[in-house]
């Protein structure tokens, strides 16, 4: 799993807010030779529900740091909770200390009503790595304002404060493990006895040594009613600091003390309520029971965070870019690369993700074919089309691991290795050269017949000629697609229409365009014709005429200027009679016939001639 680690955005944490959807949920995780340990301690004088005498909490507490030699502080990360909404700015050793995330939950209390307790958040690993093993104070935490008597939390004994540091470590004297941290607020209490939570991500390889902390407030240890903590269904217990019905007592696993009041800071062994192959887990807490008395009894509990370390044999995806290809003119890029499984502990599974971006813009995805030993690797190829977007001059970014959103698929000894880089250059497509445009007569419907090898070779002034190939757009040109088959015979397809050609001259290629156009011609008149159906000259054809002058009307008439025919460009005409009272439909006797043709073209007045028929 890549270590975008489910972590809170950049933008939330720069925020301190609050946050009322505070579910447990992964907030971090580390695959390596990791491990952890936490300090902490409470604010309380004494446990609220046995001494309640009490109703503020002490200025301030502190708790001693002890890191084993030789071990390097990955992160920090500084919890302070108790009664209210809040106080986000504390002092960790007279260090001035902004929340970056505040959670809340509300208990409904029959006699005091609503009421709100909050867990703060900040990442403190700059101060530990500095400060190393020494005695750390928090002070400066400040909820007397929803203490003072009659509000509601001292009068229920649920006035508490308290804090503690979380630390990840690395050390290469460790298995390879992997630590989740989960973290949110969630409460049970009198009305909600039960909770479950589901943590997730998990990558159990080997369960010696597995075991789960957690960060809980408000816990008393003579309130043991009903109390159980229970992981995948088996109860959890750690005789005699945490007794399987009373989890939550105010307890530290780290110290083996038991004057955390109103806080517990727990670790349980979960080697064998955990089996390898698992993904997930269920973690249960039941609090109500009654007493000897028949009293209902139950505590309030608030889990803060859940942690667990797992051993884990892991690879190690990388990816190296051996090659790229660019064409000149071309959007595409070919790119040669190789993924590596060196620095790991387990083979790279089949069908591992990759992702290719250009400025950051997934281009392309593809995947590795085959599982990749320990210490062994595996090439591939892909060709990325880059959209107009992208520069001619761009960062290419590959990653493995990458399902093309930015998450990892696979679980890695280290996740920060994943990608390569590099600045790629297109080869600019070169500006396309205007040559003058070209004209024809008209054949029909806006139509001619153009040599365009003919004309091209002429606009250039070359004997020699050119390979070149002709193309109806730019983009057709530049893509190398759609290319016009019969140059030497085209009919445009439109009026005008504009011709590419595209002249290869490695490494590159030259451009050039120029403008068919189709014009109408003046029509032929023949001086006669034989309607005698032999199949040769049986009508009047005029030529240029037809499909060309669609508008036009055609009259004929006979040697006393009678009108015998009337024809337009449906109607041609065979020599045959269409007006006058008789004779409809019968062949003009052979002589001489004049006619008006009006062409009903801007440009064009009517034609008047004669035509000889015979047969």
């Amino acid at each position: 799993m890549k270590r975008i680690l489910y972590i809170m955005s950049t933008i939330i944490l720069s925020v301190s807010q609050l946050l009322f959807a505070q579910d447990i949920e992964l907030f971090q995780q580390y695959n390596g030779r990791y491990d952890y340990t936490a300090i902490g301690n409470t604010l309380n004088p004494a446990e609220n529900n046995i001494d309640q005498s009490f109703c503020f909490p002490l200025e301030s507490s502190s708790a001693t740091l002890n890191l084993p030699a030789g071990v390097n502080i990955t992160a920090a990360y500084l919890y302070w909770a108790g009664s209210g909404p809040g106080d986000p700015e504390v002092s960790l050793n007279g260090n001035p200390i902004e929340a970056e995330d505040t959670y809340n939950v509300d208990y409904l209390d029959p006699n005091n009503g609503l009421l709100t307790y909050f867990s703060c958040l900040a990442e403190i690993t700059d101060q530990i790595i500095s400060e190393g093993n020494t005695n750390y104070e928090l002070s400066d935490l400040d909820i007397t304002n929803v203490l003072t008597p009659g509000i509601g939390y001292c009068n229920n004994r649920t006035n508490f404060a308290g804090w503690s540091i979380y630390i990840i470590y690395e050390d290469d004297n460790l298995p390879l493990n992997q630590v989740n941290l989960y973290q949110g607020l969630e409460i049970i209490n009198a009305s909600v006895q039960e909770k479950t939570i589901v943590i997730d991500n998990l990558n159990v390889i080997d369960n010696n040594g597995a075991k789960v902390g957690f960060l809980a407030w408000e816990g008393d240890d003579d309130l043991n009613y009903g109390e159980r903590l229970f992981f995948n269904d088996n109860v959890l217990s750690n005789p005699p600091l945490n007794l399987s019905d009373n989890a939550f007592n105010g307890t530290n696993s780290f110290t083996n003390a038991s004057n955390f009041y109103n806080g517990d800071l727990d670790v349980y062994d979960i080697e064998n309520n955990i089996s390898i192959g698992d993904t997930s887990a269920t973690i249960k807490l039941t609090t109500g029971d009654f007493n000897e008395n028949g009293q209902f009894r139950a505590d309030l509990i608030i889990i803060n965070n859940i942690i667990t370390v797992l051993n884990s044999q892991l690879p190690d995806a990388t990816i190296a870019i051996n090659d790229y290809v660019v064409n000149c003119g071309d959007r595409t890029v070919d790119i040669d690369y190789t993924v590596y499984n060196v620095n790991s502990t387990e083979a790279l599974p089949t069908n591992t993700p990759i992702a290719f971006y250009a400025e950051g813009i997934l281009l392309g995805q593809s995947q590795t074919q085959d599982e990749i030993a320990i210490g062994a690797s595996e090439s591939g190829n892909i060709n990325l089309i880059l959209p107009e977007s992208i520069p001619s001059e761009f960062l290419l970014q590959v990653v493995v691991d990458d399902d093309g959103l930015g998450n990892g698929m696979v679980t890695e000894t280290d996740e920060n290795n994943n990608s390569e880089e590099l600045i790629v250059e297109l080869l600019v497509i070169p500006p396309i050269v205007e040559l003058p445009d070209q004209i024809a007569c008209n054949e029909g419907f806006n139509s001619a017949t153009f040599n365009i090898i003919d004309l091209l070779n002429s606009a250039l002034q070359t004997e020699d000629g050119f390979e070149a190939e002709y193309y109806e757009s730019a983009e057709d040109l530049e893509n190398g697609q759609n290319e016009i088959l019969n140059p030497e015979s085209y009919s445009n397809s439109s009026n005008p229409i504009t011709i590419y050609a595209r002249v290869e001259i490695p490494p590159c290629y030259e451009s050039y365009a120029f403008k068919l156009s189709v014009e109408n011609c003046p029509p032929y008149v023949p001086e006669g014709f034989s309607p005698n159906e032999d199949g040769t000259n049986d009508w009047f054809n005029i030529q240029g005429l037809y499909d060309i002058f669609e508008q036009h009307e055609l009259k004929i008439y006979n040697r006393y200027g009678t009108l015998i025919f009337e024809g337009n460009n449906d109607n041609k005409w065979y020599g045959l009679i269409n007006r006058g009272l008789n004779n409809h439909g019968k062949l003009v006797p052979v002589g001489t016939y004049f006619y008006i043709l009006y062409l009903k073209e801007p440009g064009y007045t009517s034609q008047v001639g004669w035509v000889y028929v015979n047969y």
